[in-house]
Protein backbone atom coordinates (compact mmCIF):
# COMPACT_ATOMS: atom_id res chain seq x y z
CA UNK A 1 0.00 0.00 0.00
CA UNK A 2 2.82 2.25 1.03
CA UNK A 3 4.22 1.67 -2.56
CA UNK A 4 1.21 2.49 -4.32
CA UNK A 5 0.88 5.81 -1.98
CA UNK A 6 4.53 6.76 -3.46
CA UNK A 7 3.84 5.80 -6.65
CA UNK A 8 0.57 8.25 -6.52
CA UNK A 9 2.54 11.07 -5.34
CA UNK A 10 5.12 10.86 -7.64
CA UNK A 11 2.20 11.63 -10.47
CA UNK A 12 3.38 15.13 -9.61
CA UNK A 13 5.87 15.51 -12.06
CA UNK A 14 4.04 14.93 -14.92
CA UNK A 15 3.15 18.67 -13.67
CA UNK A 16 5.81 20.50 -15.42
CA UNK A 17 5.07 21.31 -18.97
CA UNK A 18 8.65 20.23 -20.27
CA UNK A 19 7.70 16.22 -19.16
CA UNK A 20 4.30 16.68 -19.97
CA UNK A 21 5.46 17.93 -23.65
CA UNK A 22 7.52 14.71 -23.82
CA UNK A 23 4.41 12.62 -23.17
CA UNK A 24 2.00 14.13 -25.74
CA UNK A 25 4.90 14.17 -27.96
CA UNK A 26 5.46 10.76 -27.61
CA UNK A 27 1.68 10.20 -27.92
CA UNK A 28 1.37 11.14 -31.01
CA UNK A 29 4.83 10.07 -32.41
CA UNK A 30 3.46 6.34 -30.77
CA UNK A 31 0.12 6.76 -32.84
CA UNK A 32 1.79 7.08 -36.47
CA UNK A 33 4.19 4.69 -36.05
CA UNK A 34 1.20 2.13 -34.72
CA UNK A 35 -0.97 3.29 -37.58
CA UNK A 36 1.49 2.61 -40.16
CA UNK A 37 2.20 -1.32 -40.97
CA UNK A 38 5.45 -2.46 -40.09
CA UNK A 39 6.03 0.89 -38.07
CA UNK A 40 5.27 -0.46 -34.94
CA UNK A 41 5.66 0.82 -31.33
CA UNK A 42 8.71 -0.68 -30.71
CA UNK A 43 10.53 0.50 -34.13
CA UNK A 44 9.49 4.08 -32.70
CA UNK A 45 11.25 3.44 -29.28
CA UNK A 46 14.11 1.91 -30.63
CA UNK A 47 14.57 4.95 -33.65
CA UNK A 48 14.05 7.32 -30.49
CA UNK A 49 16.32 5.29 -27.94
CA UNK A 50 19.63 7.28 -28.92
CA UNK A 51 17.45 10.57 -27.94
CA UNK A 52 17.97 8.99 -24.16
CA UNK A 53 21.33 9.43 -24.12
CA UNK A 54 20.77 13.19 -24.22
CA UNK A 55 17.90 13.97 -21.62
CA UNK A 56 16.75 13.02 -18.27
CA UNK A 57 15.60 10.14 -17.30
CA UNK A 58 12.03 11.24 -16.33
CA UNK A 59 10.94 12.93 -19.76
CA UNK A 60 12.45 9.57 -21.48
CA UNK A 61 10.69 7.04 -19.40
CA UNK A 62 7.60 8.73 -19.52
CA UNK A 63 7.85 9.28 -23.70
CA UNK A 64 8.55 5.62 -23.80
CA UNK A 65 5.49 4.67 -21.85
CA UNK A 66 3.46 7.01 -24.05
CA UNK A 67 4.79 5.57 -26.95
CA UNK A 68 3.79 2.55 -25.65
CA UNK A 69 0.13 2.95 -24.81
CA UNK A 70 -0.37 5.18 -28.16
CA UNK A 71 1.27 2.44 -30.41
CA UNK A 72 -0.93 -0.14 -28.86
CA UNK A 73 -4.21 1.45 -29.88
CA UNK A 74 -3.27 2.93 -32.97
CA UNK A 75 -2.76 -0.07 -34.89
CA UNK A 76 -6.74 0.02 -34.86
CA UNK A 77 -6.81 2.67 -37.16
CA UNK A 78 -5.66 1.17 -40.19
CA UNK A 79 -7.27 -1.91 -39.01
CA UNK A 80 -10.53 -0.38 -39.35
CA UNK A 81 -10.31 2.02 -41.71
CA UNK A 82 -8.47 -0.05 -44.68
CA UNK A 83 -8.29 -3.81 -43.17
CA UNK A 84 -4.28 -3.75 -42.33
CA UNK A 85 -3.90 -3.83 -38.93
CA UNK A 86 -0.90 -1.36 -37.80
CA UNK A 87 0.32 -4.68 -35.50
CA UNK A 88 -0.24 -7.63 -34.88
CA UNK A 89 -2.32 -6.78 -31.58
CA UNK A 90 -4.90 -5.37 -33.83
CA UNK A 91 -5.97 -8.19 -36.07
CA UNK A 92 -8.96 -9.07 -34.51
CA UNK A 93 -9.72 -5.07 -34.56
CA UNK A 94 -9.70 -5.52 -38.14
CA UNK A 95 -11.80 -8.59 -38.44
CA UNK A 96 -14.55 -6.76 -36.57
CA UNK A 97 -13.94 -3.25 -36.93
CA UNK A 98 -13.56 -3.01 -41.08
CA UNK A 99 -16.92 -4.35 -41.68
CA UNK A 100 -18.23 -1.77 -39.59
CA UNK A 101 -16.46 0.49 -41.95
CA UNK A 102 -17.72 -0.92 -44.84
CA UNK A 103 -21.10 -0.48 -43.55
CA UNK A 104 -20.71 3.46 -43.06
CA UNK A 105 -20.15 2.98 -39.44
CA UNK A 106 -16.00 3.07 -39.50
CA UNK A 107 -16.27 6.05 -36.83
CA UNK A 108 -18.65 4.13 -34.45
CA UNK A 109 -16.03 1.63 -35.10
CA UNK A 110 -12.85 3.81 -34.39
CA UNK A 111 -14.72 5.13 -31.15
CA UNK A 112 -15.42 1.45 -29.83
CA UNK A 113 -11.71 0.28 -30.35
CA UNK A 114 -10.62 3.54 -28.57
CA UNK A 115 -13.03 3.42 -25.55
CA UNK A 116 -11.93 -0.21 -24.96
CA UNK A 117 -8.23 0.64 -25.29
CA UNK A 118 -9.05 3.36 -22.67
CA UNK A 119 -10.60 1.59 -20.20
CA UNK A 120 -8.52 -1.49 -20.57
CA UNK A 121 -4.89 1.39 -20.34
CA UNK A 122 -6.18 2.91 -17.19
CA UNK A 123 -7.76 -0.32 -15.73
CA UNK A 124 -4.19 -2.36 -16.30
CA UNK A 125 -2.11 0.65 -15.53
CA UNK A 126 -4.12 1.00 -11.88
CA UNK A 127 -3.47 -2.76 -11.28
CA UNK A 128 0.20 -2.15 -11.97
CA UNK A 129 0.36 0.11 -9.16
CA UNK A 130 -1.58 -2.20 -6.92
CA UNK A 131 -0.91 -5.31 -7.52
CA UNK A 132 2.83 -5.56 -9.12
CA UNK A 133 4.35 -7.55 -5.93
CA UNK A 134 1.66 -10.00 -6.24
CA UNK A 135 1.34 -10.67 -9.51
CA UNK A 136 4.75 -10.97 -9.71
CA UNK A 137 4.81 -13.98 -6.97
CA UNK A 138 1.90 -15.33 -8.88
CA UNK A 139 3.64 -15.28 -12.40
CA UNK A 140 6.12 -17.28 -11.13
CA UNK A 141 4.01 -20.31 -9.77
CA UNK A 142 3.68 -21.15 -13.86
CA UNK A 143 6.30 -23.54 -14.69
CA UNK A 144 7.78 -24.81 -18.23
CA UNK A 145 4.52 -27.08 -18.65
CA UNK A 146 2.32 -24.63 -17.71
CA UNK A 147 3.43 -22.11 -20.20
CA UNK A 148 3.37 -24.64 -22.87
CA UNK A 149 -0.42 -25.34 -22.26
CA UNK A 150 -1.37 -21.75 -22.04
CA UNK A 151 0.34 -21.43 -25.51
CA UNK A 152 -1.62 -24.58 -26.37
CA UNK A 153 -4.55 -22.75 -24.99
CA UNK A 154 -3.65 -19.70 -27.28
CA UNK A 155 -3.48 -21.66 -30.29
CA UNK A 156 -6.57 -24.11 -29.75
CA UNK A 157 -9.06 -21.46 -28.88
CA UNK A 158 -8.20 -19.16 -31.98
CA UNK A 159 -8.46 -22.29 -34.05
CA UNK A 160 -12.08 -23.33 -32.91
CA UNK A 161 -13.40 -20.17 -32.92
CA UNK A 162 -14.30 -20.47 -36.39
CA UNK A 163 -16.41 -23.70 -35.91
CA UNK A 164 -16.71 -23.82 -39.77
CA UNK A 165 -13.32 -23.72 -41.15
CA UNK A 166 -11.60 -25.65 -38.12
CA UNK A 167 -9.37 -27.86 -40.38
CA UNK A 168 -8.04 -24.72 -42.75
CA UNK A 169 -6.96 -23.17 -39.62
CA UNK A 170 -5.04 -25.81 -38.46
CA UNK A 171 -3.51 -25.91 -41.65
CA UNK A 172 -3.03 -22.28 -41.18
CA UNK A 173 -1.66 -22.55 -38.00
CA UNK A 174 0.99 -25.23 -38.81
CA UNK A 175 2.04 -23.64 -41.53
CA UNK A 176 3.26 -20.68 -39.39
CA UNK A 177 4.74 -22.54 -37.23
CA UNK A 178 6.56 -24.14 -39.55
CA UNK A 179 7.82 -21.03 -41.14
CA UNK A 180 8.96 -20.33 -37.24
CA UNK A 181 11.18 -22.25 -37.71
CA UNK A 182 13.87 -21.27 -40.06
CA UNK A 183 17.13 -20.90 -38.94
CA UNK A 184 18.43 -20.79 -35.25
CA UNK A 185 17.30 -24.28 -32.94
CA UNK A 186 14.99 -22.52 -30.10
CA UNK A 187 17.04 -24.40 -27.76
CA UNK A 188 20.61 -24.77 -29.66
CA UNK A 189 23.23 -22.85 -31.69
CA UNK A 190 22.15 -25.21 -34.88
CA UNK A 191 20.79 -23.65 -38.01
CA UNK A 192 17.75 -25.63 -39.06
CA UNK A 193 15.65 -25.77 -42.51
CA UNK A 194 18.05 -23.43 -44.20
CA UNK A 195 18.12 -25.41 -47.39
CA UNK A 196 22.04 -24.26 -46.84
CA UNK A 197 21.86 -21.01 -47.43
CA UNK A 198 23.80 -18.29 -44.98
CA UNK A 199 20.79 -16.03 -45.53
CA UNK A 200 18.12 -17.73 -43.79
CA UNK A 201 19.97 -19.08 -40.72
CA UNK A 202 19.18 -15.75 -39.08
CA UNK A 203 15.45 -17.13 -39.44
CA UNK A 204 12.39 -15.33 -40.74
CA UNK A 205 11.23 -11.91 -39.04
CA UNK A 206 7.72 -11.29 -37.35
CA UNK A 207 7.45 -8.12 -39.49
CA UNK A 208 8.11 -9.15 -43.17
CA UNK A 209 4.97 -12.40 -42.36
CA UNK A 210 2.76 -9.05 -40.69
CA UNK A 211 3.32 -6.96 -43.44
CA UNK A 212 3.14 -9.75 -45.87
CA UNK A 213 0.13 -11.18 -44.60
CA UNK A 214 -2.20 -8.09 -43.95
CA UNK A 215 -0.35 -5.13 -46.31
CA UNK A 216 0.78 -7.05 -49.46
CA UNK A 217 -1.79 -9.28 -49.73
CA UNK A 218 -4.66 -6.69 -48.95
CA UNK A 219 -3.33 -4.61 -52.20
CA UNK A 220 -3.48 -8.07 -54.08
CA UNK A 221 -7.36 -8.30 -52.87
CA UNK A 222 -8.69 -4.82 -53.50
CA UNK A 223 -6.55 -4.80 -57.06
CA UNK A 224 -8.52 -7.57 -58.35
CA UNK A 225 -11.74 -6.24 -56.41
CA UNK A 226 -11.94 -2.98 -57.80
CA UNK A 227 -15.17 -2.97 -59.29
CA UNK A 228 -16.83 -5.76 -56.73
CA UNK A 229 -19.74 -5.27 -54.82
CA UNK A 230 -17.40 -4.68 -51.50
CA UNK A 231 -15.44 -2.05 -53.53
CA UNK A 232 -18.65 0.03 -54.06
CA UNK A 233 -20.24 -0.55 -50.50
CA UNK A 234 -16.42 1.20 -49.57
CA UNK A 235 -17.58 4.05 -51.87
CA UNK A 236 -20.52 4.57 -50.20
CA UNK A 237 -18.11 4.89 -46.82
CA UNK A 238 -16.09 7.37 -48.63
CA UNK A 239 -19.33 9.92 -49.51
CA UNK A 240 -20.03 10.16 -45.71
CA UNK A 241 -20.35 13.11 -43.82
CA UNK A 242 -18.37 12.11 -40.50
CA UNK A 243 -19.05 14.64 -37.70
CA UNK A 244 -16.57 14.20 -34.45
CA UNK A 245 -19.80 13.32 -32.08
CA UNK A 246 -19.54 10.17 -34.25
CA UNK A 247 -16.64 8.61 -32.70
CA UNK A 248 -18.77 8.68 -29.30
CA UNK A 249 -19.83 5.11 -29.03
CA UNK A 250 -23.75 5.81 -27.63
CA UNK A 251 -24.53 5.10 -24.48
CA UNK A 252 -27.15 2.32 -25.73
CA UNK A 253 -24.30 0.23 -27.02
CA UNK A 254 -21.60 0.48 -24.17
CA UNK A 255 -24.16 -1.02 -22.11
CA UNK A 256 -25.03 -3.66 -24.58
CA UNK A 257 -21.31 -4.82 -23.97
CA UNK A 258 -21.32 -4.60 -20.10
CA UNK A 259 -19.58 -3.23 -17.77
CA UNK A 260 -18.46 -6.38 -16.61
CA UNK A 261 -17.03 -7.14 -20.48
CA UNK A 262 -14.51 -4.39 -19.84
CA UNK A 263 -13.81 -5.37 -16.75
CA UNK A 264 -12.83 -9.19 -17.91
CA UNK A 265 -11.32 -8.40 -20.83
CA UNK A 266 -8.78 -5.97 -18.64
CA UNK A 267 -8.01 -8.57 -16.25
CA UNK A 268 -7.53 -11.28 -18.87
CA UNK A 269 -5.24 -8.49 -20.88
CA UNK A 270 -3.36 -7.22 -18.03
CA UNK A 271 -2.97 -11.11 -16.77
CA UNK A 272 -1.84 -12.30 -20.15
CA UNK A 273 0.88 -9.26 -19.67
CA UNK A 274 2.32 -10.40 -17.09
CA UNK A 275 3.95 -13.87 -18.63
CA UNK A 276 6.98 -12.65 -20.36
CA UNK A 277 6.88 -13.06 -24.40
CA UNK A 278 3.17 -13.16 -23.94
CA UNK A 279 2.57 -9.71 -25.48
CA UNK A 280 -0.66 -8.03 -27.01
CA UNK A 281 -1.56 -10.14 -29.97
CA UNK A 282 -2.42 -13.31 -26.99
CA UNK A 283 -4.27 -11.11 -25.10
CA UNK A 284 -6.21 -9.88 -28.05
CA UNK A 285 -6.76 -13.31 -29.41
CA UNK A 286 -7.80 -14.86 -25.73
CA UNK A 287 -9.97 -11.44 -25.16
CA UNK A 288 -11.94 -12.19 -28.20
CA UNK A 289 -12.39 -15.52 -27.74
CA UNK A 290 -13.51 -15.50 -24.11
CA UNK A 291 -16.36 -12.94 -25.44
CA UNK A 292 -17.50 -14.50 -28.46
CA UNK A 293 -17.56 -17.90 -26.27
CA UNK A 294 -20.06 -15.99 -24.07
CA UNK A 295 -22.17 -13.51 -26.16
CA UNK A 296 -25.72 -13.07 -26.25
CA UNK A 297 -25.17 -12.15 -30.12
CA UNK A 298 -22.74 -14.72 -31.56
CA UNK A 299 -24.02 -14.54 -35.03
CA UNK A 300 -22.85 -10.76 -35.07
CA UNK A 301 -19.10 -11.84 -34.82
CA UNK A 302 -17.17 -11.82 -37.92
CA UNK A 303 -20.12 -9.77 -39.38
CA UNK A 304 -18.87 -6.12 -36.93
CA UNK A 305 -19.73 -6.57 -33.91
CA UNK A 306 -18.93 -3.96 -31.07
CA UNK A 307 -18.30 -6.13 -28.10
CA UNK A 308 -15.66 -8.00 -30.41
CA UNK A 309 -13.65 -4.90 -30.49
CA UNK A 310 -13.80 -3.99 -27.17
CA UNK A 311 -12.94 -7.42 -25.86
CA UNK A 312 -9.76 -7.05 -28.50
CA UNK A 313 -8.97 -3.47 -27.74
CA UNK A 314 -9.20 -3.26 -23.75
CA UNK A 315 -7.03 -6.36 -23.50
CA UNK A 316 -4.38 -5.64 -25.16
CA UNK A 317 -4.02 -2.03 -24.15
CA UNK A 318 -4.82 -3.71 -20.42
CA UNK A 319 -1.32 -5.72 -21.57
CA UNK A 320 1.16 -2.55 -21.43
CA UNK A 321 0.07 -2.60 -17.20
CA UNK A 322 0.92 -5.97 -17.00
CA UNK A 323 3.79 -6.28 -19.14
CA UNK A 324 5.50 -3.85 -17.14
CA UNK A 325 5.16 -6.50 -13.85
CA UNK A 326 8.07 -9.10 -14.90
CA UNK A 327 10.27 -6.00 -16.65
CA UNK A 328 10.63 -4.15 -13.01
CA UNK A 329 10.05 -6.66 -10.87
CA UNK A 330 12.94 -9.01 -12.07
CA UNK A 331 14.35 -7.72 -15.38
CA UNK A 332 12.59 -10.26 -17.63
CA UNK A 333 10.63 -7.77 -20.67
CA UNK A 334 7.11 -8.56 -20.61
CA UNK A 335 7.01 -8.02 -24.47
CA UNK A 336 9.20 -6.79 -27.27
CA UNK A 337 8.61 -2.78 -26.36
CA UNK A 338 9.11 -3.47 -22.81
CA UNK A 339 12.37 -5.02 -23.34
CA UNK A 340 13.49 -1.69 -25.14
CA UNK A 341 11.92 0.56 -21.84
CA UNK A 342 14.53 -2.03 -20.26
CA UNK A 343 17.14 -0.78 -22.16
CA UNK A 344 16.00 2.84 -21.01
CA UNK A 345 16.30 1.84 -17.39
CA UNK A 346 19.60 0.25 -17.38
CA UNK A 347 21.22 3.03 -19.75
CA UNK A 348 20.06 5.56 -17.01
CA UNK A 349 21.50 2.82 -14.29
CA UNK A 350 18.60 1.81 -12.47
CA UNK A 351 18.54 -1.59 -12.08
CA UNK A 352 15.03 -3.88 -11.80
CA UNK A 353 14.39 -5.99 -9.03
CA UNK A 354 11.86 -5.77 -5.76
CA UNK A 355 13.70 -2.92 -4.45
CA UNK A 356 13.57 -0.73 -7.44
CA UNK A 357 9.59 0.30 -6.65
CA UNK A 358 10.76 1.50 -2.77
CA UNK A 359 13.94 3.27 -3.43
CA UNK A 360 13.67 4.74 -7.05
CA UNK A 361 9.60 5.16 -6.62
CA UNK A 362 10.08 9.12 -7.85
CA UNK A 363 11.76 8.05 -11.28
CA UNK A 364 9.08 5.46 -12.14
CA UNK A 365 6.18 7.05 -10.77
CA UNK A 366 5.93 9.39 -13.96
CA UNK A 367 5.87 6.65 -16.41
CA UNK A 368 3.72 4.80 -15.01
CA UNK A 369 1.24 8.30 -14.71
CA UNK A 370 2.12 8.70 -18.51
CA UNK A 371 1.04 5.65 -19.16
CA UNK A 372 -2.21 6.18 -17.40
CA UNK A 373 -2.93 9.35 -18.80
CA UNK A 374 -1.92 8.54 -22.74
CA UNK A 375 -4.98 5.85 -22.06
CA UNK A 376 -7.00 8.19 -20.62
CA UNK A 377 -6.48 10.80 -23.87
CA UNK A 378 -7.32 8.01 -26.00
CA UNK A 379 -10.61 9.91 -26.49
CA UNK A 380 -9.98 13.53 -26.61
CA UNK A 381 -7.04 13.71 -28.10
CA UNK A 382 -7.06 10.90 -30.59
CA UNK A 383 -10.91 10.61 -31.98
CA UNK A 384 -12.22 14.32 -31.27
CA UNK A 385 -9.03 16.16 -32.40
CA UNK A 386 -7.97 13.71 -35.61
CA UNK A 387 -10.81 10.91 -35.68
CA UNK A 388 -12.13 12.65 -38.46
CA UNK A 389 -8.78 12.50 -40.43
CA UNK A 390 -8.56 8.72 -39.36
CA UNK A 391 -12.08 7.81 -41.74
CA UNK A 392 -10.48 10.42 -44.56
CA UNK A 393 -7.77 7.71 -44.91
CA UNK A 394 -10.54 6.20 -47.38
CA UNK A 395 -11.57 9.32 -49.24
CA UNK A 396 -7.47 9.07 -50.80
CA UNK A 397 -7.89 7.58 -54.20
CA UNK A 398 -7.75 4.14 -53.93
CA UNK A 399 -4.64 3.38 -56.59
CA UNK A 400 -3.02 6.31 -55.07
CA UNK A 401 -3.90 4.90 -51.54
CA UNK A 402 -3.15 1.29 -51.47
CA UNK A 403 0.16 1.91 -53.99
CA UNK A 404 1.53 4.21 -51.20
CA UNK A 405 0.67 1.27 -48.53
CA UNK A 406 2.60 -1.06 -50.45
CA UNK A 407 5.59 1.45 -51.15
CA UNK A 408 5.54 2.29 -47.01
CA UNK A 409 4.97 -1.58 -46.29
CA UNK A 410 7.68 -2.78 -47.91
CA UNK A 411 10.24 0.11 -46.84
CA UNK A 412 8.57 -0.65 -43.28
CA UNK A 413 9.67 -4.38 -43.73
CA UNK A 414 13.03 -3.08 -44.62
CA UNK A 415 13.43 -0.90 -41.82
CA UNK A 416 12.72 -3.20 -39.37
CA UNK A 417 15.31 -5.67 -40.08
CA UNK A 418 17.85 -3.69 -42.98
CA UNK A 419 17.42 -6.68 -45.03
CA UNK A 420 16.75 -6.71 -48.58
CA UNK A 421 16.08 -10.79 -48.35
CA UNK A 422 13.60 -10.27 -45.55
CA UNK A 423 11.93 -7.26 -47.63
CA UNK A 424 11.55 -9.75 -50.29
CA UNK A 425 9.90 -12.22 -47.89
CA UNK A 426 7.11 -9.65 -47.38
CA UNK A 427 6.01 -9.94 -51.24
CA UNK A 428 6.39 -13.35 -50.78
CA UNK A 429 4.02 -14.22 -48.13
CA UNK A 430 1.67 -11.73 -49.28
CA UNK A 431 1.37 -13.48 -52.57
CA UNK A 432 0.85 -16.95 -50.32
CA UNK A 433 -1.77 -15.18 -48.00
CA UNK A 434 -3.28 -13.60 -51.13
CA UNK A 435 -4.19 -16.92 -52.13
CA UNK A 436 -4.74 -18.66 -48.65
CA UNK A 437 -7.59 -15.28 -48.53
CA UNK A 438 -8.95 -16.86 -51.95
CA UNK A 439 -9.50 -20.20 -50.44
CA UNK A 440 -11.02 -18.97 -47.05
CA UNK A 441 -7.84 -19.66 -45.37
CA UNK A 442 -7.22 -17.54 -42.08
CA UNK A 443 -4.50 -15.23 -42.02
CA UNK A 444 -4.70 -14.57 -38.34
CA UNK A 445 -4.08 -18.29 -37.51
CA UNK A 446 -1.12 -18.10 -39.85
CA UNK A 447 0.31 -15.45 -37.58
CA UNK A 448 -0.47 -16.44 -34.64
CA UNK A 449 0.95 -20.10 -35.13
CA UNK A 450 4.26 -18.10 -36.17
CA UNK A 451 4.14 -16.19 -33.36
CA UNK A 452 3.73 -18.84 -30.69
CA UNK A 453 5.38 -21.49 -32.50
CA UNK A 454 8.67 -21.11 -30.54
CA UNK A 455 7.91 -21.19 -27.25
CA UNK A 456 5.51 -24.16 -28.02
CA UNK A 457 7.87 -26.07 -28.86
CA UNK A 458 10.66 -24.54 -26.59
CA UNK A 459 8.13 -24.80 -23.64
CA UNK A 460 7.58 -28.59 -24.84
CA UNK A 461 11.24 -29.57 -25.36
CA UNK A 462 11.78 -28.12 -22.15
CA UNK A 463 9.48 -29.49 -19.93
CA UNK A 464 10.11 -33.43 -21.61
CA UNK A 465 13.72 -32.76 -20.56
CA UNK A 466 12.43 -32.42 -17.15
CA UNK A 467 10.81 -35.66 -17.04
CA UNK A 468 13.34 -37.99 -19.30
CA UNK A 469 10.47 -37.04 -22.10
CA UNK A 470 7.56 -38.69 -20.13
CA UNK A 471 4.80 -36.54 -21.43
CA UNK A 472 2.90 -37.07 -17.78
CA UNK A 473 4.39 -33.61 -16.87
CA UNK A 474 1.65 -32.09 -18.63
CA UNK A 475 -0.95 -33.97 -16.59
CA UNK A 476 0.89 -33.83 -12.95
CA UNK A 477 1.58 -30.35 -12.77
CA UNK A 478 -0.94 -27.88 -11.64
CA UNK A 479 -0.60 -25.41 -13.84
CA UNK A 480 -0.40 -26.71 -16.78
CA UNK A 481 -3.17 -29.16 -15.88
CA UNK A 482 -5.25 -26.13 -15.31
CA UNK A 483 -4.80 -24.79 -18.99
CA UNK A 484 -5.60 -27.83 -19.94
CA UNK A 485 -8.44 -28.26 -18.06
CA UNK A 486 -9.20 -24.57 -19.37
CA UNK A 487 -9.05 -25.67 -22.85
CA UNK A 488 -11.23 -28.45 -22.63
CA UNK A 489 -13.92 -26.26 -21.02
CA UNK A 490 -13.43 -23.51 -24.40
CA UNK A 491 -13.78 -26.36 -26.58
CA UNK A 492 -17.14 -27.81 -25.78
CA UNK A 493 -18.30 -24.40 -24.78
CA UNK A 494 -17.59 -22.90 -28.64
CA UNK A 495 -18.17 -26.14 -30.42
CA UNK A 496 -20.72 -28.28 -28.59
CA UNK A 497 -22.63 -25.78 -26.19
CA UNK A 498 -25.85 -24.12 -28.07
CA UNK A 499 -26.31 -20.41 -27.00
CA UNK A 500 -29.30 -18.91 -25.03
CA UNK A 501 -31.30 -18.00 -26.98
CA UNK A 502 -32.88 -14.94 -24.75
CA UNK A 503 -34.74 -11.53 -25.84
CA UNK A 504 -31.81 -9.56 -26.84
CA UNK A 505 -30.25 -12.22 -28.56
CA UNK A 506 -33.67 -12.71 -30.44
CA UNK A 507 -33.29 -9.18 -31.59
CA UNK A 508 -30.00 -10.03 -33.75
Amino acid sequence: MDTFLNLLTGFSALADWSVLAFMVGGFLVGTFFGAMPGLTSVLAIALLLPVTYTIDVVPALVMCASIFMAGMYSGSITATTINIPGAPSSMMTAVEGNQLMLKGQGANALGHAALGSMIGGCIGTVLLMAFMPVAAELSLLIRTPGKFSLVLFALVVIIIVDKDNIAKGVVATLLGIMIATVGIDVLQPIPRFNFGTETLVEGIDIMPLVIGAFAVSEVLTQAQSWNDPLARTLEKARGLVIRRRDFIPPMSEIRAIGLLAYLRSAFIGYGIGILPGAGGSMAAFVSYAVARSGSKKPEEYGKGSREGIAAAECANNSMCGGAFVPMLMFGIPGDPTTAIVLGVLVINGLQPGPRLLESQADLLAPMLGSLFLSALILIPLSLWLLGPYFVRIVSIPKGLLYTAIAVVALVGSYVATYSVFQMALAVLFGVLAYFMRQQNYSTVSLLLGFILGPDLEEYLRRALSLNDGNPMIFLTSPDSLFFLVLTAIFAYVILFRKPKRGPLARDG
